[in-house]
């Protein structure tokens, strides 16, 4: 595909580098003359550098040709403005990054469809969804639903004491021959792997598994998790993410949220009903203990410095709380911080790939989830009629080195993948995907 992006930062290099590993011609337009310079150095991506609401600027992008424009500015008037201009100049379809949560509605989605915007991606909205799914299934790392829960990833770090520790993969299944949920990846050390019979499980592996709904109490008991009850959370950063996330929880749980900035406090004061707002640095480690840290269940720090959300979040570990989350900005950071004890990672520019990868596939993409802490992405896709891989069984498919089937959710059933199973058109099938395989998984769907 030829793609367009405009950003002004980091988001836009990101989603540039996803795209171009598979095999897309992409041009960026970015304002920042210096960070393209740094791009064109370390990659043979095409840039130019522009207001990307400038006419002449999207047509010297071959704006024409463009069968994906990608706006993802921090400005989403900018966005909006630039996918308007990108559809009418020729882009097939367009795509802007908005910060209102009131441009999401139903009614607001079809008036921006008129003026040409094709998708609207607020990555807030998507990091305060995935808290508040994480804090109702607090054993998990990370959680993503397929086909409404009818099949599920889950991310778990398997504990010393777990059942499953120290055995191959062949000898939990004769132990446990009837497990609803399968391993489609094991990350350790920071290598990523797709595991075989013979590969074992260790403690403190980054477990990603799919698994059914009457699968996953068993599943977290094999891994050694206990639930957690979430009654008290505390809440550092009244951004976006935060103050939606206490807005949409406020009414089940007791909350906390810290906020430097004392003329946000006070809007924070009028848009949240029962949360609790206070002024402060959440740094400082004696406010903390003052607002009762140690009583606390989770402990959520979304603002917008990736270090500060980091250490808040250790200082909370120390202080016995069992749950963390933190908002981490900087890729480089992720690997590091889910090693060093934080539960779980939020990363806004996986969150935008994310929603935004299956626009380029020629496959049926339901839904998609571009991982944190490694490389890779869990799909569901809708096989079409006659695609190669309802021609044979799955283990005689030659499925690409790399990739891997989880599941397969046919009507109102969902299935465990085994070797023998058999695809059929229109069957919704779950894959877990290292980026040099996409393009060829991509094939046996069409």
């Amino acid at each position: 595909m030829n793609i367009v992006i405009a950003g002004d930062g980091e988001v836009g290099l990101h989603l540039a580098k996803e795209l171009a590993s598979e095999n897309h011609n992409i041009t960026i337009v970015d304002p920042h003359e210096d960070l393209l310079k740094l791009v064109e150095s370390h990659t043979d991506l095409m840039t130019i550098t522009g207001d990307s609401t400038s006419i002449s600027v999207l047509n010297r992008a071959n704006i024409k040709k463009a069968d994906l424009l990608i706006s993802v500015v921090h400005e989403e008037n900018i966005n909006v403005i630039t996918a308007i201009l990108g559809k009418k100049l020729g882009a097939k379809k367009t795509i802007a990054r908005v910060n209102s949560l009131e441009n999401l509605t139903e009614e607001n989605r079809l008036i921006y469809e008129g003026l040409g915007i094709d998708a609207m991606v607020c990555p807030e909205e998507i990091a305060a969804t995935e808290i508040i799914h994480l804090l109702k299934q607090t054993a998990a790392t990370e959680i993503f639903d397929f086909s409404e829960g009818k099949l599920s990833l889950f991310l778990i770090k398997i504990e010393d004491n777990a059942p499953v520790a120290g055995k191959t993969l062949n000898q939990i299944a004769s132990e446990y021959p009837y497990l609803n949920f399968r391993a489609v990846a094991i990350h350790r050390n920071s290598t990523t792997i797709i595991p075989k019979g013979n590969d074992m499980v260790m403690p403190n592996d980054l477990s990603y598994m799919i698994t059914k709904e009457e699968g996953i109490e068993e599943l977290l008991m094999l891994g050694g998790k206990q639930e957690i009850d979430i009654k008290n959370i505390m809440v550092v950063g009244g951004g976006r993410v935060g103050r939606t996330a206490c807005k949409r929880l406020e009414k089940d749980l007791n909350i906390k949220l810290f906020e430097s900035d004392k003329e946000k406090c006070l809007q924070l004061t009028d848009f949240l009903e029962d949360t609790l707002v206070v002024n402060g640095d959440a740094r400082d480690i004696q406010l903390l203990v003052d607002e009762d840290i140690s009583g606390v269940d989770a402990f959520i720090a979304v603002t917008n410095n990736s270090e500060t959300n980091i250490l808040t979040c250790l200082h909370a570990r120390k202080y016995g709380v069992k749950k963390t989350i933190a908002l981490v900005e900087n890729i480089d950071y992720i690997d590091i911080s889910q090693n060093i004890g934080i539960d779980t990672i939020i990363n806004k520019k996986l969150i935008t790939a994310s929603y935004i990868v299956k626009f380029t596939m020629g496959a049926e993409v339901t839904s998609i989830k571009c991982l944190s802490g490694i490389d890779a992405e869990v799909m569901e896709l809708v096989t079409k009629p006659d695609s190669p891989v309802t021609r044979k069984p799955i283990k005689d498919l030659g499925f690409p080195k790399g990739a891997i089937i989880g599941g397969v959710v046919r009507g109102e059933e969902s299935f465990i993948a085994t070797g023998d199973f058999q695809i059929m058109e229109n069957d919704k099938v779950v894959i877990f995907s290292l980026p040099q395989a996409i393009q060829k998984v991509d094939k046996l769907f069409n």
